[in-house]
């Protein structure tokens, strides 16, 4: 049993996919990097499994983050090119 829940796009390259599905014949639920490049197209080892009987716990825990502690990326961030400093941060 295989469900695709969500695909969110990581950058050019990379998705993270969360879906439900079977391992060792126990249900959960995968978060894991799939790749689309010249050399793989995948999954890769990036990424975790949580079982189904230890999914509330983990909701609860995801559910608990505040929004407003999640700094917003700046545009040069999301597009992987660095930041330039600030005169501040030189000195």
């Amino acid at each position: 049993m295989e469900k695709d829940i969500a695909k969110i796009k990581k950058n050019e390259q990379t998705d993270i996919v969360v879906r439900i599905d079977e391992y060792g014949g126990k249900p959960g639920v995968t978060i894991r990097e799939f790749v689309t490049s010249e050399k793989y197209t995948g999954f890769t080892k990036s990424g975790t499994r949580i079982p189904a009987d230890k999914f509330l716990e983990f909701r609860e825990a995801i559910n608990k983050i505040d929004l407003k502690d999640l700094p917003k990326e700046s545009k040069k961030e999301e597009s992987g090119e660095p930041e330039e400093e600030s005169e501040e941060k030189k000195y």
